[in-house]
């Protein structure tokens, strides 16, 4: 069930099957650790890693060191479409850096450009093992502590950069302290591993200050999620319903039905629907599992009922009673963190 980002600024809500603005991964993925080993994490070690309890998904990519105009530069090779959905919600919601970086275009980290000199749209010399002249495509949040810049596979290659030097790592219901230790066990002393995990307070997340008007539709899924936070559980964070919503469907692209038989863009149980759906913002009449419009809105409700506003416990427990997983419950605070960090 793991989707994670934020809606871009205009996700546009529209029948049938409403989508993002932009055609975002369906699957976006927190990393939680970063192992890296200067000569490169072996197939056999990426294997270990696989099995090792409570590891739900890894990433290997390619880097290295090169001279990008001018000046050294820690880049990362990636395949876009698989990188894509383990970037910060922003960065995976912005389709022109994705299509550049498969157009052999820089992604550069905002930091980075700024240092570097870099203009947006201008061809600059990338040198390793050859000597590449690649546009500059776009300045986002990688997500990966220390890197200036990713390119594609076909770059990396040419470029000479050390083959996996480095895994993402997604693993929401471990212990990450115990697994960090396995992970180092793993790839030996040479190696680094690095805990990517967010501190998330309740307090830090941010809830919405708007006034909800009678017959006021919210047009995306941005000013969907604040708006049902704000009139259906005032004092929660819109980030956790669109980190619920990403998680359970992305954002209506897999409206279901699950294998339990959960369906729309809240992935509902029919019996929790009959306890909890209400009419929110869509057409009047019997409230629409189907509609976001009245899915959110209903998520909403559920959680502020099972104290989704009580602190840190209470906000915890509502996710939890959400989907009975722990797991679950670290996704969508991670998720949650991602959001209010992009859309400040």
């Amino acid at each position: 069930m793991r989707q994670p980002p934020p809606p871009p600024p205009d996700p546009v809500i529209g029948p049938p099957g409403p989508t993002l603005a932009g055609a975002m991964p369906r699957q976006l993925i927190v990393p939680d650790l970063i192992a890296a080993l200067p000569a490169g994490v072996t197939p056999a070690q990426l294997a270990e890693i696989r099995k090792l309890t409570g590891v739900r998904a890894i990433l290997p990519v390619d880097g290295g060191q090169v001279t990008l105009n001018g000046k050294a530069a820690n880049v990362i090779g990636v395949s876009p479409q698989a990188f894509r959905a383990w970037t910060p919600p922003e960065t995976a919601a912005t389709e022109s850096a994705w299509t550049g970086l498969s157009g052999g275009a820089l992604l550069v980290n905002k930091a980075s450009a700024d240092r570097f000199g870099l203009q947006q749209g201008t061809k600059y010399t990338v040198s390793g093992a050859a000597v590449l002249t690649a546009p500059f495509g776009a300045a986002v949040s990688l997500g990966v502590p220390g890197i200036d810049a990713a390119v594609d596979a076909q770059q990396s290659s040419q470029l000479g950069l050390i083959k996996n030097v480095a895994v993402l790592i997604n693993a929401p219901a471990a212990n990450l302290n115990t697994l960090m230790r396995q992970v180092q066990s793993v790839i030996g002393a040479t190696g680094k591993v690095v805990n990517l995990v967010p501190v998330v307070a309740p307090g830090s997340l941010p809830v919405a200050q708007v006034t909800v008007a009678a017959g006021q539709v919210p047009t995306n899924y941005l000013t969907l999620f604040q708006d049902s936070a704000a009139k259906y559980c005032p004092g929660l964070s819109w980030t956790v319903l669109a980190a619920i919503g990403e998680i359970e469907s992305g954002d209506g692209a897999n409206v279901g039905p699950s294998t339990a038989g959960a369906l729309g863009p809240m992935q509902f149980l029919p019996s929790t629907w009959a306890v909890w759906g209400v009419d929110g913002f869509g057409p009047t009449g019997a409230p629409d599992i189907m509609n976001p419009l009245d899915a959110v809105p209903s998520a909403a409700r559920m959680l502020c009922a099972d104290g989704a506003t009580n602190g840190a416990v209470g906000l915890s427990q509502a996710i939890f009673d959400y989907n009975h997983a722990t797991w679950y419950v670290n996704e969508v605070l991670e998720l949650a963190a991602e959001y209010a960090q992009a859309y400040r």
